[in-house]
């Protein structure tokens, strides 16, 4: 009867010591599961929030090439000046036929190429040279689109002019009218893109046209964050790097600009 209990007994104490070596284990178990499950944790939520920002991206992106004109329209009404940045001939040819019309008194070509004179731009627009005697403006300083906010500022304030009408390609306009209100926030604006170059429409079965579109939607976003936090485009630090340090003296003494 002894030897019976003791070998009744034997497996109990064994199936209770491994219970309790099971348990054991199980209960210094958690920390690393619980690791594991946090970093799922965050890379799931690192996931999320990449599609979640990839979507708001895109949506962006639509908004901003559905917002493009694809074709130009007369101003709805006159100003004091027009406004045009280099970068095509048709944005100057554009809005030389502005100023025959009557649309403003005096014209700015912003960002001429220090090589290229009056008379290379004049033969650009044969039909037009009696303008460029009377009522057009070089302005050779202006390097990127900044350096136009800049220099148009001089342009107006010099002038007194309280309107403008600013020419450039359709796919810059958003970017150069954030500039403007960033350096003029009370001058009237009234945008003329010229649409003649790129159908934004296009951007979906062209490349090339999607790429431009593109790069310059990351610039328009660039541009916008980097005008909330800047008061004054004339002391940015962005401008100065984009230029390749420090502007020039002759970039950025504020003395009549156009010869």
């Amino acid at each position: 009867m002894t030897a019976r209990t003791q070998s009744w007994a034997t497996p109990n104490a064994l199936d209770a010591t491994e219970a309790v070596g099971w348990g054991w284990t199980m209960s210094g178990s958690p920390k690393p599961q619980a690791r594991r499950s946090w970093a799922r944790r965050m890379l799931g939520l690192g996931f999320w929030s990449f599609s979640l920002a990839l979507v708001v991206g895109f949506l962006g992106f639509l908004g901003f090439v559905y917002s493009l004109n694809r074709f130009e329209r007369a101003p709805e009404t006159r100003a004091d000046g027009i406004v045009a940045l280099t970068g095509g001939a048709q944005r100057i040819g554009e809005a030389i036929d502005l100023l025959a019309q009557g649309y403003a008194k005096r014209l700015l070509i912003s960002g001429v190429n220090e090589k290229t004179s009056r008379e290379q731009i004049s033969n650009l627009n044969p039909g037009q040279r009696r303008l460029f005697d009377c009522c057009v403006d070089l302005d050779y300083r202006a390097r990127n689109t900044i350096g136009n906010a800049i220099e148009t500022r001089r342009w107006t304030e010099a002038n007194g002019f309280d309107a403008i009408i600013v020419v450039t390609s359709n796919y810059h306009m958003p970017r150069t009218l954030v500039e403007l209100d960033h350096a003029l926030p009370n001058l009237q604006k009234i945008a003329y893109p010229v649409a003649a170059t790129i159908d934004p429409h296009d951007w979906w079965h062209n490349p090339a046209v999607a790429r431009v579109i593109f790069t310059e939607y990351l610039k328009f976003l660039a541009v916008w964050v980097r005008t909330r936090f800047e008061d004054d485009p004339e002391r940015s630090s962005v401008a100065h790097i984009i230029s390749g340090g420090a502007p020039s003296k002759r970039q950025m003494i504020a003395e009549p600009l156009w010869r």
